[in-house]
């Protein structure tokens, strides 16, 4: 496995990867890597003969107070893991390779980036789509995977490949969870005992929304005021949101046979979010 530092390394692997033939496949992630990566460089192996992934905690995403000097960097830790699982490259830009000085571009996906989590995190989504661009333009891949657990950000980069005519397959990966339904996260790790154990309260409250709608509610207010109920049973309080959505375009109005339930809360000061399609 190859670590790339700049552009001209990173170009250099790509036209020979592309001249070997076959599909490259692609994981942009912030590291702290955990099962749910590994999941998409799994996925991305199963159809493409090159994987390469990028570590790179995205300064421009991060608001004002938030944690992106606390954010986790393992790179040791996270290559050794690449590594176990023959991924073939690894993209490890300064924010200088990035954003190189003089910029002026930025990209955004309205309104869906100023709903949900972009209601709480101003200019969140624009770092997300201006850098998911970058690295797209930069790797070229054939295929670029990301997992269904950040489900809003995977819509708006699905709208964002559409809109820009970007020459990508985006594909989704299900969500990795554990033995007590748990959405992996690097940001788990910010969690006390208590509060790992007050976090599982996320996916219960999912489960009940999803257990009334099999019962044939079909009401969104009545399905978010159930898990919120959970939540605040299991003592979560600060809670973002609860809503159900369009699980398609994440428009208020059900269009869509299957909505999704989506839910962001802070357990102690940790932020999570995890979300459920309700009919399947």
């Amino acid at each position: 496995m190859i670590v790339l530092e700049d552009r001209k390394s990173l170009n250099d692997w790509v036209e020979q990867s592309r001249l070997r033939g076959g599909k490259v496949g692609f994981i942009p992630t912030m590291g702290a890597l955990h099962e749910g990566h590994l999941s998409l460089v799994r996925e991305a192996r199963k159809s493409c003969s090159q994987t390469i992934v990028s570590i790179f905690v995205n300064p421009t995403q991060f608001g004002p107070g938030e944690d992106f000097d606390q954010y986790p960097r393992t790179f040791v830790e996270d290559k050794a893991l690449l590594e176990d699982i023959s991924c073939d490259a690894i993209f490890l830009p300064s924010p200088e390779v990035i954003y190189p000085p003089g910029g002026q571009t930025f990209i955004t996906v309205e309104p869906l980036a100023s709903q949900l989590c972009g209601a709480s995190r101003p200019g969140h989504f624009q770092g997300v789509a201006t850098v998911v661009t970058i690295l797209l333009n930069l790797v070229r891949p054939h295929a670029a995977y990301f997992g269904v657990k950040d489900y809003q950000q995977l819509t708006l980069i699905k709208q964002m490949v559409r809109d820009l005519a970007l020459a990508v397959e985006v594909v989704g990966v299900p969500i990795v969870r554990e033995k007590d339904g748990l959405a992996l996260s690097s940001r788990n790790r910010y969690l006390t005992t208590e509060e790992r154990k007050q976090a599982a309260a996320l996916y219960k409250a999912l489960c009940t929304a999803k257990s009334l709608y099999k019962d044939g509610e079909l009401r969104a207010k009545e399905l978010e005021q159930a898990a919120r109920g959970v939540l605040l049973e299991s003592g979560i309080e600060q809670i973002d949101y609860v809503e159900v959505r369009d699980k398609e375009k994440l428009t208020s109005e059900l269009t869509a046979d299957d909505p999704v339930m989506l839910i962001a809360a802070r357990v102690g000061k940790t932020r999570l979010i995890d979300n459920m399609v309700l009919s399947t």
